[in-house]
C-alpha cells in the first residue's frame, strides 16, 4: 500500500511539472468534437480534467474499499474474539469436568479405603476373639486334664510319700506356669 501511494504521488507531481511547464498549450483553445458537439475548448484542460476525475473516482473507490475491508476485518475479528472465547469456554468447562470426574474417584477411592480399614479391624477383631476362644478352651482343657492327673496321681504319692513339698520355680507354682 505504502509503495502505490508514493508511486502515485511521485506520478503526480511528474505530471503537475509537466503541466505547469507547458501551461500556455494546456490553456490553447482549439476546436473539439464531443460526437453530437463541437466546441471551442482547451485539450490539455480537458484532458487534464478528465484525468483528476478518473483520479478522484479511483481515490473514492479506494477508500471505499478500503472501509470494506475495514470492517469485514473487524467483523472477522469479533467472530474470531466469540470463537476463542467459546474455545475457552469449552476448555475450562473440560477442565471442571475432569476436575470433578478425579474428585469423584478420589472420593470413591477413600470411601473404598475406609469399608476395607473397617472391615480389616473387624476381621482382626474377630480373629483376635477365635484366638481368645480357642486360647481359654485349650487353658481348660489343658486345667481339666492337669485335674485329672492330679486326681490320679494325687492318692499313689500320697501313699508312697506323705509330705512332699513341691519345688516353686521363679515363684510361680506349677499349675500356673502350664497355663502361660
Amino acid at each position: 500500500m505504502r509503495a502505490r501511494l508514493i508511486f502515485i504521488v511521485v506520478a503526480l507531481a511528474l505530471l503537475a511539472g509537466f503541466a505547469g511547464l507547458n501551461w500556455s498549450e494546456f490553456n490553447r483553445t482549439t476546436p473539439l468534437s464531443f460526437g453530437i458537439l463541437v466546441t471551442d475548448a482547451a485539450l490539455g484542460m480537458v484532458l487534464l480534467f478528465a484525468l483528476g476525475a478518473t483520479l478522484l473516482a479511483w481515490l473514492i473507490s479506494s477508500a471505499m474499499h478500503e472501509s470494506r475491508y475495514m470492517l469485514e476485518s473487524h467483523r472477522h475479528g469479533k467472530a474470531l474474539q466469540v470463537q476463542r472465547d467459546l474455545a475457552d469456554k469449552a476448555e475450562a468447562s473440560r477442565f471442571t469436568d475432569l476436575r470433578q470426574h478425579i474428585d469423584m474417584h478420589l472420593r470413591e477411592n477413600r470411601q473404598r479405603e475406609a469399608i476395607a480399614a473397617t472391615e480389616f479391624e473387624k476381621a482382626m477383631v474377630q480373629s483376635q476373639r477365635e484366638l481368645r476362644t480357642q486360647l481359654d478352651q485349650m487353658t481348660r482343657i489343658l486345667d481339666s486334664r492337669l485335674g485329672e492327673f492330679d486326681n490320679r496321681l494325687g492318692p499313689r504319692v500320697e501313699r508312697t510319700h506323705t509330705v512332699v513339698e513341691q519345688p516353686v520355680v521363679d515363684n510361680v507354682p506349677p499349675r500356673e506356669r502350664v497355663k502361660l
